[in-house]
């Protein structure tokens, strides 16, 4: 039964923002006061790898874009489902790029997944020098499956990711710990899909996708809920654990009395969750 309500929690969190939200692939561009707004840029040629920019008016070419990875469960999900957190950054002057990614499939698991962050980035690269940013400077910010993602290109890719940021996201799938525990039996199903392999035949597949072990030295912010039933708070306590061994910057918040993306509570979002954001995009920057 409870992986029945994980299945359906997946789905239900993944479909939200494409119920509530317009899923236009149309271009468009709105400039008002120095400021613009680029929807739907193209990174690649399939549907799903589209972008929207938002370039606040007055920002520092030296100021790191943040890219916005939204979640789903991996099979689910749209760019507008993060369309608050963007405009929360525009409000505050960062600009931004939040990206939608090809969904889980037979022909697409995380790998490609992954590397719709590399198009993505290599694209906004391509267009730095007009939307006035330093390519290669990036701050990856991700939601739930959103944030595995991130997470496994930001470990993987030091040389372009200054910061990253965890909400509520998957890093462990493969430990002795998990794999002794009740949310082992819960998420196997969907892990496996997601790596396109079985754990009894290859256990080295699911090492490989889990950001525990792939960290490298990028600052990094964490949350989690501490009755997050989708991804178990040990998740976001094993990255946290890690990042602490190998003494790399990074900040865990315990977000008390929550489950799975806590930002949807307004309380939570405007006084604990969004000024934790923009400390720490901010902090050692020059804006």
């Amino acid at each position: 039964m409870k992986k029945l309500i994980l299945n359906y929690h997946f789905w239900v969190i993944g479909s939200l923002g494409m119920i509530v939200s317009s899923c236009s692939t149309k271009f468009k561009t709105i400039e008002e006061n120095g400021s613009k707004k680029i929807y739907n840029i193209k990174y690649g040629d399939h549907l799903q790898q589209r972008m929207d920019v938002f370039l606040p008016a007055n920002y520092s070419a030296e100021t790191p874009v943040v890219m916005i990875v939204h979640g789903g469960g991996w099979k689910f999900g749209h760019k507008e489902h993060m369309k608050m957190i963007q405009n929360f950054l525009f409000k505050n002057n960062i600009p931004s790029i939040n990206i939608d990614y090809r969904l889980l499939s037979k022909e697409v698991r995380y790998h490609q997944q992954v590397e719709d962050i590399s198009k993505a980035i290599s694209k906004s690269n391509e267009m730095a020098e007009s939307w006035n940013l330093k390519p290669s400077n990036y701050i990856l910010l991700g939601e739930s499956a959103g944030g595995h993602l991130a997470l496994l290109y930001g470990y993987q890719n030091p040389q372009e990711i200054k910061k990253l940021i965890s909400m509520s996201s998957p890093t462990d799938f493969y430990s002795e710990r998990y794999q002794k525990s009740k949310y082992y039996k819960r998420t196997k199903g969907v892990f496996q899909k997601v790596v396109g392999e079985k754990y009894d035949t290859n256990l080295e597949a699911f090492k490989q996708a889990s950001p525990i072990a792939n960290v490298s030295n990028i600052p990094t912010l964490i949350f989690q809920g501490d009755k997050d039933f989708l991804v178990n708070k040990n998740q976001g306590l094993a990255l946290d654990s890690v990042l602490t061994s190998k003494k790399i910057p990074h900040k865990l918040v315990i977000m008390k009395d929550s489950g799975h993306v806590p930002r949807f509570i307004k309380r939570k979002r405007e006084s604990f969750i969004f000024p934790n954001i923009l400390t720490f995009i901010t902090e050692g920057n020059n804006q």
